[in-house]
């Protein structure tokens, strides 16, 4: 197993923006977006990475693949300079925007399968082999013959997540990869992603508004804000470093009193028959939800996860006051 398989030393990526100040003029300024990071990563790990908007993740991940060159630092991926060996590097690495695709949109989704078997230069039996594993776990079947641009934005999705391992990538970065599916297509893409990093070993390094990708698929999570590295641990320190919260939202038959909750749990709001209780987002939910569901007239209930922004903006806030 690499130690480093993906390594960062410092690495920072300044851009220049020129802003109109007049009729003629424009102000230049520089914009730091990735403020001297480190980390590593090693072969096989799935890895969060996350931060609000604009804290420089996609940056990150254009140096990783070497479509930005790093301004500063030293970035390796496999032992390969990303930005100096871009189309050595394009063989090992796979890349999924959910923003974006790479499929071509007016094609059927076969046909962008067929021309990646040949820019990959992906011997026959291995794509065949390939593409059939992928069509089956990802149950594209159905939707081969079908153009890109009639693809619901679930279905092209997993579309651009095979069209990312057909040629057997040591390392995928998602950027976004669940963003805009419903619930059914979101518990697809992860246990698909669950699967490939258990059978084939395959490095993931994932980037993601939603929680709930990061709590059911890694170990690891690293927190980005401002171009500085926040946080790298796993998912429940970072929850107690920034004393983050869960609501559990429960709808009872009838409009009752506050619920009285054990400690540290507690109502946060109460409209008519639907009450708010706060807990630690470190702890587990099924204590209060069973304790709630053997003493009170439940409906139903529902479980919110911390906003990520909020986790990020208090840990500045404790570590401003310690400065």
């Amino acid at each position: 197993m690499d130690t480093a398989f993906i390594e960062l030393d410092r690495v920072e990526k300044v851009f220049d923006v020129r802003k109109k100040t007049g009729f003629l003029k424009r102000e230049r300024r520089q914009v730091r977006a990735v403020d001297s990071i480190s980390f590593t990563v090693p072969r096989g790990e799935m890895v969060g990475y996350i931060g609000p908007n604009g804290a420089g993740k996609s940056t990150t991940i254009k140096m990783l693949t070497g479509i930005l060159t790093p301004s500063g630092g030293r970035l390796r991926v496999a032992g390969i300079d990303p930005s100096r060996e871009r189309s050595r590097l394009a063989h090992r690495i796979g890349v999924v925007f959910g923003q974006r695709t790479t499929l071509w949109w007016d094609l059927p989704l076969i046909d962008s399968y067929r021309l990646m078997h040949r820019m990959y230069r992906i011997p026959d039996g291995r794509y065949r082999e390939n593409l059939d594993r992928l069509v089956e776990l990802l149950e594209l079947g159905e939707l081969l013959d079908v153009p890109v641009r009639q693809l619901s934005l679930g279905q092209r999705m997993r579309g651009d997540i095979a069209a990312a391992l057909l040629h057997d990538p040591e390392v995928l970065y998602l950027d976004e990869p669940t963003i805009g599916l419903d619930v059914v297509s979101k518990a697809k893409v992860r246990e698909f992603l669950r699967e490939l990093n258990t059978e084939n070993g395959t490095t993931v390094l994932l980037t993601t508004h939603d929680l709930q990708d990061i709590e059911q698929l890694c170990s690891r999570v690293m927190v980005i804000d401002h171009g500085r590295m926040m946080y790298d641990g796993p998912l429940a320190g970072l929850h107690e470093a920034g004393e983050s919260e869960r609501v559990l939202v429960v709808d009872l038959e009838r409009e009752l009193p506050p619920i009285e909750a054990p400690p540290p749990a507690r109502v946060v709001k109460v409209e008519g028959p639907r009450q708010w209780l706060a807990f630690p987002a470190s702890a587990s939910a099924a204590p209060l939800v069973a304790r709630i569901a053997a003493e009170y007239p439940l409906v139903d209930l529902s479980v919110r996860e911390p906003d990520i922004e909020a986790v990020i903006a208090k840990m500045y806030v404790e570590r401003a006051a310690t400065a």
